[in-house]
């Protein structure tokens, strides 16, 4: 069995319209859903000893991940991040890092992450300064850049990453594909685009391919990025050909848009 793990950012999404946490995060949601399709996973990352950093880990461990490498601390509160839903698509509020800024990786952290085939992480991670030797360590290096492709954040960070992932809903569409090429020469082997109701594209050095959006009756776009990441890491890693891929990744992600939350277990507060 392929085995992923999420490294970096964590964070308890606070819907404030329904007085209810989720958990989530970047780092978090993608192993949670790559193992909902029958991957093995396991997150490593930092949270504090609270009441959101119960319910993030109460809720991998119910779905099976490996959090036996994760740091609890003291110091910091796990992070959160205010939500608001406007006809189905989501609006962040106020939010903070918390305790994920405290984020080092040791020695026997790099030993463990050579165990998994997919190592994934973000630009919500503050791993930049160990990229190195995180590509060092990992079979396959997933980043999510987000919206981020300001060209020195690029240059610092595409030399490290395999696959990469961006919402580029900031970007002409007729400008989308040159972009992608440009972060490709960057050093990425594969890049990842999503454009919203536009669907997602995806470079392999060789052609451009576009998929389309699932229809689906929405009740919440969050986390529908990080369903379609999840399942095409799921779908090319296991060799789908990548239309197949980006055509479950889009189906993947239609279906995640009809509950709320990232991966589910609200918490009412």
């Amino acid at each position: 069995m392929s085995r992923m793990i999420g490294v970096g950012d964590n964070t308890v999404d606070t819907y404030v319209h329904m007085q209810t946490l989720f958990p989530g995060g970047n780092a978090v949601n993608v192993p949670v859903l790559a193992k909902r399709l029958g991957w093995d996973a396991a997150y490593l990352g930092w949270l504090g000893r609270d009441e959101r950093g119960e319910l993030i880990l109460s809720a991998l461990q119910a779905e099976g991940l490996d959090v036996s490498h994760c740091r609890v601390v003291d110091s910091l509160p796990t992070a959160f991040s205010s939500v608001e839903l406007v006809d189905g698509d989501r609006v962040f509020g106020p939010s903070d890092a918390g305790a994920c800024e405290l984020i080092y990786l040791e020695p026997e952290d790099f030993d463990y992450l050579r165990t998994f085939d997919v190592v994934h992480t973000s630009v919500y991670s503050f791993l930049e300064n160990q990229l190195p030797e995180l590509k060092k360590a990992s079979k396959v290096l997933a980043f999510d850049l987000s919206q981020r492709h300001d060209q020195e954040y690029l240059e610092l960070v595409l030399p490290h990453v395999d696959i990469v992932f961006i919402s580029l809903s900031d970007v002409a569409l007729e400008e989308v594909e040159a972009l992608m090429h440009k972060m490709y020469r960057m050093g990425p082997h594969l890049v990842v685009a999503t454009r919203g109701k536009h669907g997602s594209w995806v470079y392999d050095g060789k052609k451009t391919y576009h998929q389309g959006i699932i229809p689906v009756e929405a009740v919440d776009s969050l986390g529908a990025g990080d369903a379609f990441a999840a399942c095409l890491l799921v779908e090319i890693s296991d060799g789908a050909p990548i239309p197949q891929a980006m055509l479950r990744a889009a189906q993947f992600a239609a279906e995640n848009c009809t509950h709320y939350g990232a991966f589910g277990y609200g918490k009412r507060y």
